[in-house]
């Protein structure tokens, strides 16, 4: 099983598009999925566009009624994609921004290097076609700090969503009790990276080749701020970060204590089926039919 996790907030103009463009992904790239989705507190209609898909694709949504941020957001999906997985050492659960700036079309590349044996894979966006000049010297100077100061594999593609995590390494990056991130946004990604990192047997780093979309909302990220506090926050990790003890069979991967189940999707052959649990919290139904927007 794949689990795609989304974390939504105010993006109703590109959401839907990108989940049908998800489903266009599975339908040629033959695997079964899961949309799992999570809207934190939007306030301009996401939730009006979020429930025709969540009818139409195997679609798991929980909505938060306070705004929580973006990484209690990710940190959330990370832990339903490790209760929901009942074959974690071959589950994938991969990462994806709801706003376009990342391409589904990138999601088979690293799904298949953790089927290859990679446990963590991380895209990497430094050279893709479409980047603001400021946005890339932001990335780069990030890159760099991460890469000198916190001195963690991968480091070089600290920044950025768009990542694949064998289900078993989340499950013994998420074993230790208490909140995971302690940062947001950019500084979030990296401290991420750290835990999971040191929870992998195996890290690989791709380089997204994808141009990036342009969005339909101004970026919610200042570069040259999200920079200073990749910085700030790269002083604070070490590689060990997170680090547990692991092991090689089934057995060694025990899911943190497991909230009780919604129910599960109908595995549908191919990505195509109907169905997923039901939501945490439904969105007021729509009237409009499942599609592109």
């Amino acid at each position: 099983m794949i689990y795609v996790l989304v974390p939504v907030r105010d993006e109703a103009a590109t959401v839907g598009l990108l989940l049908w463009k998800v489903r266009q992904v599975f339908t040629a790239f033959e695997r079964e999925y899961q949309l799992l989705v999570v809207d934190d507190a939007s306030t301009d209609g996401t939730d009006a566009v979020l429930g025709p898909y969540a009818r139409a694709l195997p679609l798991t949504l929980v909505t938060h009624r306070d705004r929580r941020g973006y990484a209690r957001s990710m940190e959330e999906l990370l832990r339903l994609a490790v209760v929901r997985s009942d074959r974690p050492r071959r589950d994938v659960a991969v990462t994806i921004q709801a706003d376009f700036s990342e391409s589904p079309d990138e999601l088979p590349d690293l799904i298949r290097r953790i089927e290859s044996g990679a446990d963590l894979v991380l895209g990497d966006p430094r050279r893709r076609p479409g980047m603001s000049f400021g946005e890339r010297a932001a990335r780069a100077l990030a890159r760099a700090g991460a890469r000198a100061l916190a001195r963690v594999e991968g480091a070089t593609a600290g920044v950025g969503t768009l990542r694949a995590y064998r289900v078993a390494t989340l499950a013994r990056m998420l074993r230790e009790p208490g909140p995971l991130l302690r940062t947001e946004g950019w500084a979030a990604d990296l401290e991420l990276l750290a835990r999971a990192a040191a929870a992998s047997r195996r890290t690989e780093v791709i380089t997204l080749a994808s141009p990036v979309t342009a969005r339909q909302r101004p970026s919610r990220a200042t570069p040259f701020r999200s920079a200073w506090d990749v910085l700030r926050s790269a002083r604070g990790l070490r590689p060990g970060d997170g680090a547990l003890p692991t092991g090689d069979g089934e057995e060694d991967v025990a899911p943190p204590q497991p909230a009780p189940r919604r129910g599960r999707g109908r595995r549908g052959g191919r990505g195509r089926g109907r169905g997923g649990a039901p939501r945490a919290a439904a969105p007021p139904a729509s009237p409009a039919s499942p599609g592109p927007p």
